[in-house]
């Protein structure tokens, strides 16, 4: 909402009788001449410290003059009788200071005034209690405007509030959804109406509003062209984000070539530039340099601005990104660790605190995949049995790693501790349709029919009773239980398409699963299977007899395998002999087969009669080799006479006196 537009509500009090001299000085000062009248306050002030209306209206001087701090001091210093008179201009002045509770609180108890609702109404947006600023600017839409401007402010805000909540996840309280096309007439409503958009994934349609926008920012002849530049620098910055969520890279870093991060004037616009520049860059080149202008770009943001907490949660995590590029594991470990404590739980759905979670694991693997992060991220999910962020990282690397059996055993362990406990929060996040998509995904890469049914029949009847139960949960699950055998499964899949299709009739898939849900009962499903297409659209304009000429069309794997078959020798054709295997000569290259082989191949080389040891030590060593031998002669007796024959038992020699005493025992005395 414009500054002007607040202050429009904030008027000069009415003087009393006895400040004449006051009233003379601010009749000779123009309406918009708000120095003047602060002279002239302080002149009248000087002559009587005490005069109420002087320092009223010093007070609304200064909130013309956007001397915010000025203004809260002198209420300070005026005491209660004009805090008391001055509760409106007391809350402005605390809003644009950034105290928004205690503006938002003081312009609350304010009753039966417009200005203060708006003043709450802002407060309570910049707070982000969004439900509570949707009702104010509803209820003030419905009564007359006090000003001329107040109707198209009006329109603005409305539509800011109605994407925040879109952003939110809470689209359910915006009525519209569809731009009117009063929506299109400025460029703030388009840019609004852009941003709902955006936020609710239609990335196109926002596209084609933020070009509108920016067409009718350019087309505008009541901004200046520096107030153009102004306004078209949070276009701009949108079209960027929309250009990188949609792949186009190139258009994306094409609109930088229009502005420069480093030269936008507003401190949060300018982080959120830097922060979408680099989150749409393929290859950063210099990570230092990166770390140090989107650091440098969060931490110039004042405190009077403040980005809403999807922006900050954003830059805060592609922060820690980048520290891990730089190395700064212990930083990271700590400024995590430090989040991640500050919660009651780590079992949340929360984008932010699981994003947390994993640049935590991340920053204690240094970076590496593999058996390595497996290794450090483990004792990790031991002290955190309840942390779905870091069990899902871990999940993700033992299936990068081929290992999807760890990988299961990781999910069920999750789930099995989710499911121990009886707080109804964690309960929701146990059967949250992600975490139960993510293991009917690991159960169908392993075929697990049975669990696939079993989880889908955990989670459909833990929802079904709930308010608000996830719709796309619960026709997957009716569907998966509908291919199930077992009765209690089917009676499951009837139920929960009775209740999808009580609680949107028009929807084509309910009252699909519903007919199919009831196919072998005798509930009529006549009224049901109207709401259909039928078939007779589906088979319009194929020719019948054109796809019995055709044939019956094969799939790939058996064309290919009837090809296969065709190419197979017939049953009547004799087999050939198999070819023979000719082996490898392993015979030395100076074989002669005319010579006979040696007999004492076999033997090693110093017991053959040919080997002849080289050298006089090799010699005598030979002879001594034979010291003691026997030879035979050929009646078998031993050369030299007297000798035993062969065969011969020779008795044991008892050696001579120096071995008598060995190997005895020696005898106790």
């Amino acid at each position: 909402m414009p500054d002007d537009f607040f202050s429009s509500f904030i008027h000069p009090p009415k003087m009393a009788g006895g400040a004449g001299s006051l009233n003379t000085l601010l009749q000779r000062a123009s309406i918009d001449d708000h120095d003047e009248i602060l002279k002239a306050c302080n002149t009248s002030l000087k002559q009587s410290k005490k005069d109420l209306s002087a320092q009223h209206a010093k007070l609304v001087a200064l909130l013309k003059l956007d001397r915010y701090q000025d203004a809260l001091r002198v209420l300070e210093d005026a005491g209660i009788d004009l805090i008391d008179q001055a509760q409106l201009e007391k809350s402005y002045a605390l809003y644009k200071t950034g105290q928004l509770s205690e503006a938002a609180d003081i312009a609350k108890a304010i009753t039966d005034d417009r200005g203060a609702r708006h003043v709450e109404a802002q407060a309570s947006y910049r707070l982000e209690n969004f439900e509570r600023s949707a009702v104010l600017y509803r209820d003030l839409a419905k009564t007359h405007a006090a000003l001329d401007s107040e109707e198209n402010d009006l329109r603005i805000n409305g539509a800011a509030n109605d994407a925040q909540l879109e952003w939110r996840k809470q689209g359910h309280l915006v009525p519209k959804k569809k731009p009117a096309r009063g929506d299109l007439e400025a460029f703030e409503t388009a840019y609004n109406a852009a941003c709902a958009s955006i936020a609710r994934g239609e990335l196109a349609q926002g596209t084609i509003l933020l070009k509108r926008s920016q067409d009718l920012c350019n087309a505008s002849g009541d901004l200046s062209e520096e107030e153009k530049a102004a306004e078209l620098l949070p276009i701009q910055v949108q079209q960027y984000y929309v250009l990188s969520r949609l792949g186009n890279l190139d258009g994306a870093q094409a609109v930088p070539a229009e502005i420069s991060p480093k030269d936008i004037p507003d401190a949060s616009t300018r982080a959120i530039a830097y922060n979408n520049h680099i989150s749409a860059s393929t290859n950063i080149e210099n990570p230092y340099l990166a770390h140090r202008s989107l650091h440098d770009a969060a931490a110039a943001i004042p405190s009077t601005d403040k980005l809403f907490t999807i922006q900050s949660d954003r830059i805060k995590e592609n922060q820690l990104i980048l520290d891990l590029l730089v190395s700064k594991f212990g930083g990271v470990i700590k400024s995590t660790s430090r989040i991640l404590a500050d919660k009651p739980s780590p079992t949340t759905t929360s984008p932010h605190i699981n994003n947390i979670s994993v640049l935590n694991a991340a920053a204690h693997a240094q970076m590496r995949l593999g058996n390595f992060g497996i290794k450090h991220m483990l004792p990790l999910l031991e002290k955190r049995p309840l942390d779905v962020g870091l069990a899902l990282v871990v999940v993700q690397l033992y299936i990068l790693t081929n290992n999807h059996g760890s990988a299961v055993t990781v999910m069920e362990s999750l789930l099995k501790h989710l499911e121990t406990s009886s707080s109804s929060d964690v309960q929701d996040v146990r059967f949250a349709p992600g975490l139960v998509a993510a293991a009917v995904s690991l159960y169908t890469s392993q075929g697990r029919k049975t669990q696939i049914t079993a989880e889908y029949a955990k989670a459909a009847s833990y929802w079904r009773h709930k308010s608000k139960a996830p719709r796309s949960l619960l026709q997957a699950a009716g569907v998966a239980l509908l291919e199930s055998n077992k009765p209690e499964d089917q009676d499951l899949a009837r139920e929960i398409f009775a209740t999808l299709h009580e609680q949107d009739p028009s929807s084509k898939a309910a009252a699909a699963g519903y007919i199919a849900a009831h196919a072998f009962s005798s509930t009529p499903v006549a009224n049901e299977a109207k709401a259909l297409t039928p078939i007779s659209h589906f088979v319009a304009g194929i020719d019948v007899s054109a796809l019995e000429a055709a044939g019956v069309p094969q799939p790939k794997s058996t064309a290919d395998a009837a090809l296969a078959a065709s190419r197979k020798r017939a049953l009547d054709e004799k087999p050939k002999p198999a070819k023979k295997r000719i082996r490898k000569s392993r015979l030395p290259k100076d074989y002669d087969p005319s010579k006979p082989p040696d007999p004492e191949r076999w033997l090693p080389l110093r017991e053959r009669s040919s080997y002849r040891p080289k050298g006089k030590k090799g010699k005598q060593r030979a002879a001594g080799l034979t010291q003691g031998g026997v030879e035979r002669g050929g009646d078998g007796t031993t050369a030299g006479g007297g000798g035993t024959k062969a065969g011969e038992v020779i008795g044991k020699s008892t050696g001579g006196a120096a071995g008598k005493g060995k190997n005895k025992k020696k005898t106790k005395k």
